[in-house]
């Protein structure tokens, strides 16, 4: 898994660090790997390094430093390199040296616009990691004037570092650049970072372990249920279908496929759908109500059910089976509405809500806020369950502090019926008997790549993403290795 670490462990790991390093080497090395990235975007994006022309947003933070330490380094590839300084007697001083005597310029704000509109990339070093807040009225002038692609110093200036949240004017980089450790907003925030490049400075022995995780192939394709020479349907996990109505057999259809796709052993629908459900797919087990649906590793439970007294019954009678339970959209309004259903759940037995911002509130009372991460972890500690909170970036938390988020591939994946996809998606894999928090996070990622893979940058529809279950999880273990 990539760890993540908070800005306040990034700090005390860095002056940890600057503690046994010569004075400078550090920002040094890490403006080198930003030069390099620089020098990587200008070849990418006009065909070459010599001559094009660099101009660099400076604050009065380390970051600033690192931009003007990069362009020195640049200016060695004979890059023509332009400091525009937000505050002239804060800036770095020795960063500022080396600009100059690598042959690079220093102006004022006021000569700020002229030199932006000749850009071939614009370099942000305007604030750091302990920064808070929009940007002030005279970088954020400078900022909209920018038309090049921009390189962000460690973060993009005007996002919070550790939510990702935006709050008035901000940069919105191509590619960021940032030194020793991936922070929040790299995760959170994915459509203000671009790319995101890791320029390694020796910090990692330092950090202790992550404060987020983000799952990669070789995680998924680990936590994936594969069948072996002796299992049977049976023993790779029954997934439980509780879901749609026979006025809106939709979720009940995508719910189910979506098992169905994600290899589940075999899959049990239980509900008003059940001829539609069997029509669409044949190899399920359909039944029309809940008390009939045989045995089961792991119930899905929600999409479509309605909230009335009917509802509660079928919730309520999930929950008092003894296996591990998805709870998704009516699911979650019954729960928030009459939480007393959650009496008949054993304590032992894992619970997975997966709310979206509206129906997190309905659970837990208020919004989820800009810090969505605090907001996942609050609701999985009052519900002792795994919380995946849904949203551009999915956030999945366990009662016990653990946090994964997904970084998504596109909005493709806001769609009706989407969330209905992804439950099938959690079910599948609890089925099998993995840990709660993994079962749950490895489903986003399906969910988030098939999505791209079913969209290929154009609209899409839920239908379509289950069809595309196979081929995300055969890129997975294609890119696991």
């Amino acid at each position: 898994m990539q760890g993540i670490w908070t800005t306040e462990r990034i700090r005390a790991a860095e002056e940890r660090l600057l503690a046994v390093t010569p004075d400078g080497e550090l920002m040094r090395r890490a403006a080198f790997g930003l030069a390099t990235q620089v020098a990587a975007l200008l070849a990418e994006e006009t065909g070459g390094v010599s001559g094009r022309r660099v101009v660099l947003l400076v604050g009065s933070g380390n970051n600033g430093g690192d931009a003007l330490w990069a362009g020195a380094f640049l200016r060695r590839r004979g890059v023509s390199v332009t400091a525009v300084l937000l505050n002239p007697e804060k800036a770095h001083p020795a960063g500022l040296a080396a600009l100059r005597r690598s042959g690079g310029r220093a102006v004022s704000t006021a000569d700020g616009p002229r030199r932006i509109s000749k850009a071939d990339v614009v370099v942000d070093g305007i604030v750091g990691i302990s920064a808070r807040g929009p940007l002030r009225p005279d970088a954020a002038q400078l900022v909209e004037l920018v038309e090049a692609p921009v390189v962000a110093v460690d973060l993009p200036s005007g996002v919070d570092p550790d939510t990702g949240a935006v709050d008035g004017p901000h940069v919105t980089a191509a590619r960021t650049v940032t030194f020793g450790a991936v922070k929040p907003v790299h995760v959170l925030a994915p459509q203000e970072c671009g790319e995101v490049v890791l320029v390694d400075i020796g910090l990692r022995p330092s950090l202790g372990e992550p404060d987020l995780h983000r799952l990669e192939p070789a995680d998924i394709a680990a936590a994936w249920p594969v069948p072996g020479p002796e299992d049977d349907k049976y023993s790779q996990g029954v997934t439980g279908i509780a879901a749609g109505s026979a006025t809106y057999p939709g979720a009940a259809v995508l719910a189910s496929g979506s098992a169905v796709r994600a290899t589940a052993g075999m899959v049990r629908y239980a509900g008003h759908a059940a001829d539609v459900v069997r029509a669409r797919w044949p190899e399920i087990v359909a039944t029309g109500s809940v008390t009939d649906a045989g045995r089961v590793q792991a119930w899905v439970v929600g999409p479509g059910i309605g909230t009335g007294a009917e509802g509660r019954d079928v919730l309520r009678h999930i929950l008092g089976q003894g296996v591990p339970v998805c709870a998704d959209a009516d699911a979650t309004t019954i729960i928030a509405h009459t939480p007393e259903v959650l009496d008949a759940r054993d304590p032992d037995t894992p619970l997975v809500l997966t709310p979206h911002a509206g129906e997190y509130e309905r659970l837990m009372g208020h919004r989820p806020g800009a810090d969505r991460v605090s907001a996942a972890r609050e609701a999985a500690a009052k519900y002792d369950a795994v919380v995946l909170l849904k949203g551009y970036c999915t956030v999945v938390a366990a009662p016990d502090g653990r946090v994964a988020v997904n970084t998504p591939r596109g909005s493709w994946l806001a769609t009706a019926g989407s969330g209905d996809v992804l439950t099938g998606l959690v079910g599948s894999v609890l089925a099998a008997g993995v840990d709660p928090w993994l079962a749950t996070s490895a489903a986003a990622q399906v969910h988030s790549l098939a999505g791209a893979l079913a969209a290929a940058d154009v609209p899409t529809s839920a239908s379509s993403l289950v069809d595309a279950i196979p081929a995300a999880l055969r890129l997975i273990r294609a890119t696991s290795h």
